[in-house]
């Protein structure tokens, strides 16, 4: 069950938290998985060989989600070199929290220039491959707080409320493609993203989990591969929430 062997698995963001989980999983049950990253290399060798040392395959691929030419040449590349591209996660994202009225310009620009429109241009690149080859899985990395909303992150949550949106459009365009398009929501997760977070605020969060407890970006990893596998064909246009309960 939840086989991915002979599968190629691009996951975005991949070098740590959540990413790196993703990437293990899809590694665990056959994929080749290309782990993409922007900046911090060293975190990207070391998923590839923690996935090498564990019988994987996986190898580093750097680009910049938000530069379309980026995506467009990067997957090219990668289908020119492994033939195929058979599963896309969309999980790199940032935050740049603040309370609305001391959100900058520049903080909505770059979030939404990576947690938005490099979704979206990583789901082109990547469904155009897999529109000829007539079937494919895209999983695109949301929040419980872009269906919930937050004091402190209208922007972050606004930006993966919006790809809830970009999941329901794309899996209503390309259902006739044999491709499916679904969301994992995850709520408070152990990443050295919440680990920032102050005490109070992570204790406030999981005071509104019914689980009483964070969850771990291997639970999240479950759920994506579910999502990515042949067992979940007739699963599109979904929101798998990971959130321990916080919202149901």
């Amino acid at each position: 069950m939840f086989s991915m062997d002979g599968k190629v698995a691009l996951v975005t963001g991949g070098s740590r938290g959540i990413g790196r989980a993703v990437c293990e999983a899809l590694a665990a049950r056959g994929a080749h998985v290309v782990v993409n990253y922007v900046s911090d290399e060293r975190a990207a060798t070391e998923t590839v060989e923690r996935i090498a040392s564990g019988g994987g395959r996986a190898e580093p691929m750097r680009f910049d989600v938000g530069d379309p030419d980026a995506v467009e040449e990067a997957v090219t590349r990668l289908h020119q070199r492994l033939g195929r591209l058979d599963v896309l996660v969309n999980n790199a994202g940032i935050a740049r929290d603040a309370l609305l009225l001391r959100v900058r310009p520049e903080d909505v620009a770059a979030t939404w220039r990576i947690n938005v429109q490099g979704a979206l241009w990583c789901c082109k690149a990547a469904i155009r491959l897999m529109i000829r080859a007539r079937r494919g899985r895209v999983v695109n990395v949301s929040s419980v707080v872009g269906e919930t909303g937050n004091v402190g992150q209208s922007v972050y949550a606004a930006s993966k409320a919006a790809l809830i949106g970009l999941t329901k459009a794309l899996a209503r365009e390309y259902a006739s493609r044999g491709i499916t398009v679904n969301c994992v929501a995850p709520g408070l997760i152990e990443t050295d993203m919440t680990a920032a977070l102050p005490e109070e605020a992570k204790g406030a969060m999981i005071a509104q989990t019914p689980l009483g407890r964070a969850g771990k970006p291997e639970e999240v990893a479950a759920a994506v591969l579910f999502l990515a596998s042949d067992e979940a064909g007739y699963v599109t246009g979904q929101v798998l929430r990971v959130n321990g309960g916080m919202y149901v």
